[in-house]
């Protein structure tokens, strides 16, 4: 077998020798945009910024039906009270008035009040609750894209698309096995249930009613306890499902970072542009130097100093190639060059550009500058 790689990989299988080839080609361009990486951090709030996250209307519907009914049970008694008011007043009191406008204004006001005083506790907690249990899913997320309109919402193509796709194909088996396996509960329970109805013939009203609301209020939990199971499975399948479309293939993770960092090629460049100015800012400085210590090969640096400094300042400083440079324009502008090996190599390797001497220096630096002084002195 032989295999030849260029921008695709070749490889040519021989069964006899030197006799009919077979070339096979691998495009290995394409294995980059397979999505095969996690979602970076980024990709990951960026989805949460459009409101795309993992979340189940499963598990909202199953606490919302539990946290329904078990209001229902512990206020039952109260409601029962209020409605059997409501009906005393509607057949004794009010059928004894007079049909006037006063009196359906009665009516109404009491209809509100019944109706406010019954419901209003079981819708709070139907909201708590949906808030509660949406919060915990996702945390606090605000998104507008979701409203804003869209002109493939209502392409006829784009929703047949959709109603073809595999997760219509998935809802639409998760609603089959939900109404499935729900319906065989409620058949279960009615059919335990049956045989109790003949005892109920002979019940007053009030123990009919109250074994009833008993009856769906326990066949409500039943349900919701089933809706519980399926929605934690709902919930890890969203989750799941959530992950795999965020992932992203190596060449989306490339084109990430060079966003992110920026381009490396750009950076290089930038960062030799920077360093080519610093340079050439610092060769500016040569010519205003006071004098220049060298080893007198491999290092040369460039000390500035007045009467208005405090302490004398490197104002260039470089090593073999760099250090000629320094002392060929210190050449040019007459810039005094001293050799002195051991200062040389302290203040290149301890001093950065622009910095001042150290005070343990100052001795080794005063004796070159009077050193220059004095040379200026006598060449004057």
């Amino acid at each position: 077998m032989l295999c030849i790689g260029t921008f695709t990989t070749s490889c040519i299988y021989s069964s006899q020798p030197s006799t009919n080839y077979k070339i096979v080609e691998f495009d290995l361009q394409r294995f980059s945009q397979e999505k095969t990486e996690e979602a970076t951090p980024k990709r990951k709030e960026e989805s949460r910024q459009k409101g795309q996250v993992a979340k189940s209307a499963e598990v909202n519907s199953a606490f919302v039906i539990l946290s329904a009914f078990l209001a229902l049970k512990m206020i039952g008694p109260y409601i029962y009270t209020e409605l059997t008011m409501f009906m005393r007043f509607m057949f004794t009191d009010f059928s004894t008035t007079d049909f006037t406008i006063d009196g359906m204004q009665v009516i109404l006001i009491n209809f509100i009040i019944v109706f406010l005083k019954t419901s209003l506790p079981i819708m709070l907690v139907i909201m708590v609750i949906s808030v509660a249990v949406g919060f915990l899913q996702v945390g606090f997320v605000f998104s507008t894209e979701a409203l804003m309109p869209k002109f493939d919402r209502i392409n006829p193509l784009s929703g047949i698309t959709k109603l073809f796709s595999k997760r219509s194909l998935v809802e639409l088996v998760k609603s089959l096995l939900k109404v499935g396996i729900i319906g065989y509960f409620i058949i279960r329970f009615v059919i335990n249930e049956t045989g109790k109805i003949p005892e109920l013939i002979n019940a007053d009203l009030f123990d009919t009613l109250q074994y009833v609301g008993s009856l769906i209020v326990n066949l409500a939990f039943q349900i919701g306890g089933v809706m519980l199971v399926l929605a934690a499975i709902d919930y890890f399948y969203q989750w799941w499902e959530h992950n795999q479309s965020l992932k992203m293939s190596k060449q989306e993770i490339k084109e990430e970072l060079k966003q992110t960092d920026g381009n490396p090629q750009l950076k290089g460049k930038i960062k030799e542009r920077q360093r080519a100015m610093a340079m050439q800012r610092m060769m500016e400085e040569v010519p205003k130097a006071t004098v220049i210590v060298t080893n007198p090969t491999h290092f040369a640096v460039a000390i500035k100093y007045d009467s208005t400094m405090s302490a004398p300042e490197v104002v260039a400083k470089g090593q073999d190639f760099l250090a000629e440079r320094i002392k060929s324009l210190a050449r040019e502008n007459k810039v005094v060059i001293v050799e002195n090996k051991p200062l040389a190599r302290t203040l290149y390797a301890s001093v950065d550009i622009g910095g001042s001497v150290p005070p343990e220096l100052y001795q080794a630096v005063a004796e070159v500058l009077a050193h220059v002084y004095r040379l200026k002195k006598r060449l004057s």
